[in-house]
C-alpha cells in the first residue's frame, strides 16, 4: 500500500475516504484486460489497499453479452469478438469513438442502494449531455439515456448512452458507454439491449450534429462526476492496468500450451 501511495504522489492517502482516482487510457483496451483490471481494482478496494477508481477508455470493436442477453439478439456472431459480461443487461457494442467509463466505487462508504447508484449514473450522463445542448431522457422499461428525434407523425427515439453495472460486495464494476463518434453501423450486428422496434435506434453526439471531440466529452463527464460522486484526482500511474494485461497474457499462454485429453504434445 505504501509503495502504491508513493507512486501516485500521496503517501498519506486514505483510500476508503479519499478522492476517486481517474485514469484515462489513450489506446484501445482489449476487453479481457479490462475485466481483469476491474476485478483486481475491486479486490484492492475491498481489502483496503487500493483507491476507488474511474477509468476512461475505449475498446476495439466488440460485442458484450450481459446476464440477460438472448442468443437471437446476436445477429452477426462473426463480425466482431463476443464476450460474456457479468454486468446486468443484454447485448451491447463497444468500439472506437465511444467513451466507456468504468466505475469502481465503494458503496459501503456511500449508499448501499443499487437503484440510487444507477440513478446517479443517469443523472451524470444527462448533465454531461446538457453541456452540448442535448436533452437526454429516461424511459420506463428501457435502460440508458435516450434522445427524442420524433417528427410529426413519425415517433423516433435513439439511445445515446448505455448503462450496465455489477455490484460485488457493495463495490461497483462496469459503468457507462457514451456514443461520441462511433461507427453506428457496427450496432447492426446485434439487437442493442434487446429492443428490435425500428422506432428505437442508436445515435451519437456527432450524429446529432455536435462535432464533439473525446477530450471535450471527457471534460463534461469529469465536471459533472465531481458534483455527483465527489472529488477526482488524476492518476498517471497505470501499473494496475499493466499488471492485469500481463496476467491475461500469461493465462492465454498457459491455455495455449495445454493439450486436449488423450492427445500428446508434439515433440520439439
Amino acid at each position: 500500500m505504501a509503495d502504491y501511495a508513493r507512486a501516485v504522489g500521496d503517501p498519506g492517502a486514505c483510500f476508503a475516504t479519499g478522492p476517486v482516482h481517474l485514469t484515462v487510457s489513450r489506446t484501445p483496451i482489449p476487453y479481457p484486460i479490462a475485466l481483469e483490471a476491474m476485478d483486481r481494482a475491486v479486490e484492492a478496494i475491498l481489502d483496503g489497499t487500493g483507491p476507488e477508481r474511474l477509468w476512461f477508455l475505449e475498446h476495439p470493436p466488440l460485442y458484450t453479452a450481459g446476464t440477460t442477453a438472448k442468443p437471437a439478439d446476436l445477429k452477426d456472431a462473426d463480425r466482431f469478438p463476443v464476450y460474456p459480461a457479468k454486468r446486468g443487461g443484454q447485448y451491447t457494442y463497444h468500439g472506437p469513438g465511444q467513451r466507456v467509463a468504468y466505475l469502481m466505487l465503494d458503496l459501503r462508504h456511500r449508499v448501499r442502494d443499487v437503484r440510487k447508484y444507477v440513478g446517479d449514473l443517469e443523472r451524470w450522463l444527462i448533465a454531461s449531455l446538457g453541456d452540448f445542448n442535448i436533452d437526454g431522457e429516461l424511459r420506463r422499461g428501457r435502460v440508458g439515456v435516450w434522445v427524442d428525434r420524433s417528427r410529426p407523425g413519425m415517433p423516433k427515439e435513439d439511445k445515446i448512452a448505455a448503462i450496465g453495472v455489477r455490484i460485488r460486495r457493495w463495490v461497483s464494476l462496469h459503468g457507462i458507454a457514451l456514443n461520441v463518434e462511433p461507427d453506428l453501423s457496427h450496432f447492426s450486428g446485434i439487437t442493442p439491449c434487446g429492443i428490435s422496434d425500428a422506432q428505437y435506434g442508436v445515435t451519437s453526439l456527432v450524429d446529432l450534429g455536435r462535432p464533439v471531440t473525446m477530450d471535450e466529452a471527457d471534460h463534461a463527464l469529469i465536471r459533472h462526476f465531481t458534483s455527483i460522486f465527489g472529488p477526482l484526482v488524476r492518476e498517471p500511474f497505470t501499473g494496475w492496468i499493466e499488471e492485469a494485461a500481463r496476467a491475461v497474457e500469461s493465462e492465454a499462454d498457459h491455455s495455449a500450451g495445454e493439450t486436449e485429453p488423450g492427445q500428446e504434445r508434439p515433440a520439439p
